[in-house]
């Protein structure tokens, strides 16, 4: 239509035709000026790519097992994955149109990561650079978000990795005890080159979890403090903006939930990342962590706004790479985020950058070596393959040492007398000690966490509340009902690292009952248990803090605690031992019945 317009004046003043043209006609239409200024719109797009609890996984291999990683889902791990992903999409989007981000959860969850925490630390001198900052500054990493298990190492260990990252590592929530100014660098502006002459800043934002001044107490408290996500977010973000940031992306290690897992202890939601987008004006999209579940997409409208804010969750380990796209347009001046979407791609889809297995062969090569060392010799096969609803002998061999250890630690003072008790929790359902020689990677199966241990002053009618607590984690079945064990646990979808064991008392769990009203003929030594009686308690770092929010045990007087890891202490009982025979730690402590009648025999 305008090029018509066009021809059909000059055709007029050419000829000199004696037509009156009316103002209507001269100028073009509303529609047609509308649609001319959409043709001379300046557009930009650009992807930022993100992972999130990455856990230590490098390589497609499981160093419990000792062989490549596979799972019923056929998922595969590893940032060599990611890596391989990672470049497709740099050369599909062109790099200067890409970012890679994290939402933290990077340096502890396998014996890689212990290995070069504990085994050869780099915080020794002249210590090895960490495979994970190898692999994620090889990788090309623009910014990463702390993680609660980055503090799982005390401060020393994370202040050296931060060190040999070629990235920032962001916390804007991560705040100096004293001051509550920034402990660690809150957010990064890159700037994007676009074709129009008009650069796009993208702001990233890092917010931690709150939930370290409880799960890394020993570490952090007096220290850093941790704010909640909303009320930072709300300081931050607009800042920002004043800076003038085009798009304003959070890294978040934080779930969608809105649940928190600490009960009453904090003021502040744990999984508190739809609650910033909803709450928050200005942020275009959040990368979501923390939770171990896989959210493509999920979108948000904040209350103020109106707007849509996109947030994805890649599935944890590497296994997943999210893919957050932008659309921009320029228009009065500026930048303005016209579209945002986003999707998860699979890293089973693609085969390992031999660029990152290359880098850290080495390093895999000594974890290797290491896990599979003999440290003793096992009477027969122990396994968790049912230990979340029978008294299994595998996690009575962490109440031993647990007890033991805090026995010895106690002897000479004035608690030395109490009995002590002891919790333990089953981690893993696939965990298993064969009969024949015993490694270090057999018994990292079954203790995954990197949690050290703690002595509290209990009484039994804490203990008591403790068990009726844990019990909470069965769903109710009637006498009568046919017991599904697939259907019979995880209650209030509470994970099986959430259910605990309690050795040195008797018990019955009568599931038949209503939570609450579950634990019956608690015994000390073949008598009732005495409410005023008074125990020590062996029980993990995380338990002790207040994760899971057990009753009683976060405000318990500390009697006795270290900093060696249980996982540590498990080898060193079997490597004293040499033999690791069941009637050394065993003992039937409870189980579960309904009205009285056992469930199993």
């Amino acid at each position: 239509m305008p090029l018509n317009r066009r021809s059909f004046l000059g055709k007029s003043a050419a000829t000199g035709a004696g037509v009156a043209l009316t103002g209507a006609v001269v100028a073009p239409s509303a529609e047609a000026a509308q649609e001319s200024r959409a043709r001379k719109k300046k557009r930009y797009s650009f992807t930022v790519m993100g992972t999130t609890d990455l856990h230590g996984h490098v390589f497609n291999w499981d160093y419990y097992k000792d062989a490549d990683y596979k799972d019923a889902a056929g998922n595969a791990q590893g940032l060599s994955r990611i890596s391989t992903l990672v470049q497709q999409v740099r050369a599909e989007k062109g790099r200067q149109n890409t970012l890679l981000i994290d939402a933290g959860d990077t340096i502890q969850g396998t014996p890689l990561t212990y290995y070069f925490a504990r085994v050869d630390p780099i915080t020794a001198e002249n210590g090895p650079v960490h495979p994970m900052a190898q692999a994620m500054n090889a990788i090309g990493y623009d910014a990463a978000a702390l993680g609660n298990h980055e503090f799982n190492y005390g401060i020393d260990t994370l202040r050296k990795f931060e060190s040999q990252l070629k990235f920032p590592l962001l916390g804007a929530n991560a705040v100096d005890a004293k001051t509550e100014k920034p402990a660690f660098r809150p957010y990064v502006i890159k700037t994007l080159r676009t074709p129009h002459g008009k650069d796009v800043k993208v702001a990233v934002l890092g917010l931690t979890n709150p939930g370290i001044a409880i799960w890394d107490k020993a570490y952090v408290q007096g220290v850093l403090k941790f704010p909640g996500l909303e009320e930072q977010a709300a300081l931050w973000v607009p800042k920002l903006r004043s800076m003038g940031a085009d798009v304003v992306i959070i890294s978040a290690h934080s779930g969608a939930s809105g649940t928190s897992s600490w009960g009453d202890q904090l003021p502040y939601v744990e999984n508190a990342a739809a609650n910033v987008a909803k709450k928050v004006p200005g942020i275009d999209a959040i990368l979501v962590g923390h939770a171990h579940v896989e959210i493509p997409q999920q979108l948000v409208t904040n209350d103020e706004t109106g707007r849509s804010v996109v947030l994805a969750e890649p599935l944890c380990y590497a296994e997943r790479l999210a893919l957050f796209d932008f659309d921009l347009e320029w228009d009065k001046g500026r930048w303005t985020v016209v579209s945002a979407s986003s999707k998860l791609l699979n890293s089973a889809s693609v085969a390992d950058d031999p660029k990152i297995t290359k880098l850290l062969a080495d390093e895999h090569a000594l974890v290797v070596k290491y896990v599979n060392q003999v440290v003793g010799r096992a009477t027969t096969t122990l396994t968790t393959v049912d230990a979340r609803y029978k008294d299994a002998p595998i996690i009575d061999l962490i109440n031993k040492v647990q007890a033991d250890v805090v026995t010895e630690a106690l002897k000479s003072t004035q608690y030395a007398s109490l009995p002590v008790l002891s919790q333990a929790s089953p981690f893993s359902r696939t965990s298993e000690i064969p009969a024949g020689d015993v490694t270090i990677r057999d018994l990292s199966s079954l203790y995954v966490y990197d949690n050290t241990l703690v002595a509290k002053l209990m009484t039994g009618a804490q203990v008591r509340a403790y068990l009726e607590y844990s019990a909470e984690y069965f769903v109710q079945t009637a006498a009568g009902a046919v017991v599904d064990v697939e259907k019979l646990t995880n209650a209030g979808n509470r994970p099986d690292y959430n259910y605990d064991y309690v050795s040195g008392v008797s018990y019955d769990i009568d599931i038949a009952q209503p939570a609450g009203s579950r634990i019956k003929n608690l015994t000390f030594g073949g008598a009732a248990l005495d409410d005023a009686a008074r125990f020590v308690f062996a029980v993990n770092n995380y338990r002790a803090n207040g994760g899971g929010a057990f009753p009683g045990v976060a405000t318990a007087q500390e009697l006795w605690a270290e900093s060696t890891e249980i996982r540590t202490r498990i080898a060193e009982w079997v490597t004293a031992k040499g033999v690791l025979d069941p009637a050394d730690f065993a003992s039937v402590d409870w189980k579960l019945t309904r009205d009285g009648t056992p469930v199993f025999s």
